[in-house]
């Protein structure tokens, strides 16, 4: 009798196991979605993409969390046009971090032009599944500084505590200092506001990750529709650059998808592993906004370079987190 029990045991086990490695799989959650920062915070994973569709129809934000990498819950319009007044379309490249227990989401709207409000705006919530509320009630970076298009933001705090944006299109990328509260820009010490940082190839979507000291800086580029759309990266011993390109870590596979790239990297808690979060189109598919988000593993060569990332079909996970 008791061997009996074991083995049903046993073939629950295996049966719950073989249900989560079937449910491992890219796209990691249905629906058009594009540009996804991923975080962690406590014992959960969570992804802030944007709704990829028409300008006129991305009038809000959803999120998903995880406790494993697999098993994705959506969170509907954490943020939207009627909360962001001086926002009438394209709520776009979210971007997030936490302090102080809020969390504060960075965001592009409007597609802003010369002469147009628009830009980068920042709202707050005291949970990461939101509601969130517009923080200033005005764009932070309206203007068009260094030719770089107010988007595609990426907040980066270092180990001295300093907050530092990421933020630019149209090819130029832009690094400025925030306040403490998010309310503003700090000046740097020469007193300018915007210091340009654009590497060779840049087009958009910047990210810094810091690892053993050094500072790993990360862009799209290509066209965004185009089937070379990929990421690139550099290592710099500082935040501020040089950033020399070193080579393309995420690309089309034409077995698999098509324009990899406008990523985020998740970093395990307390472990030397990390996985790319990014969008890519299907095989095959011409639509403009048909763009899903994915999720594959990042690894580092033993001289600190990044390893191509393989974009697959399955995914990664389970990988739950440590209570």
């Amino acid at each position: 009798m008791m061997g009996r029990r074991i083995n049903r045991c046993l073939i629950s086990l295996a049966a719950v196991c073989a249900v989560l490695a079937a449910a491992a799989r890219n796209p990691v959650f249905d629906g058009w979605y594009a540009d996804p920062e991923g975080a962690v915070f406590g014992d959960t994973y969570w992804i802030y993409p944007t709704w990829s569709d028409l300008y006129e129809n991305q009038v809000f934000i959803d999120c998903f969390s995880s406790k494993d990498l697999v098993n994705w819950e959506r969170h509907h319009s954490i943020i939207d046009t009627c909360e962001v007044k001086w926002a009438e379309k394209c709520m776009w490249a979210p971007a997030i971090v936490e302090k102080d227990n809020r969390y504060y989401l960075f965001f592009s709207a409007n597609d802003v032009h010369e002469g147009e409000t628009g830009g980068i705006g920042v709202a707050v919530a005291d949970n990461p599944a939101g509601p969130f509320r517009d923080l200033l009630g005005r764009p932070l970076i309206n203007d068009i500084v260094n030719g770089a298009q107010p988007i595609d933001q990426f907040v980066f705090r270092d180990d001295d505590g300093s907050w530092y944006m990421y933020y630019g299109g149209w090819g130029h990328c832009n690094m400025v200092r925030l306040k403490d509260d998010f309310t503003g820009l700090m000046p740097w010490p020469d007193g300018s506001v915007y210091r340009e940082v654009t590497p060779e190839g840049y087009t958009e979507g910047p990210f810094m990750k810091k690892r053993g000291g050094c500072y790993y800086f990360m862009w799209s580029e290509g066209g965004w529709g185009g089937p070379d759309y990929s990421v690139a990266y550099s290592i710099s011993d500082s935040p501020f650059g040089p950033f020399v390109r070193k080579g393309k870590i995420l690309q089309s596979d034409e077995k698999v998808a098509t324009s990899a790239g406008h990523h985020s990297v998740i970093k395990v808690p307390g472990e030397d592993e990390y996985y790319i979060v990014y969008h890519r189109r299907p095989l095959g598919d011409t639509g403009r906004d048909h763009r899903q988000t994915c999720v594959d593993r990042m690894t580092f060569n033993a001289d600190g370079t990044i390893a191509p990332v393989r974009i697959t079909f399955e995914g990664v996970g389970p990988r739950p987190l440590a209570e």
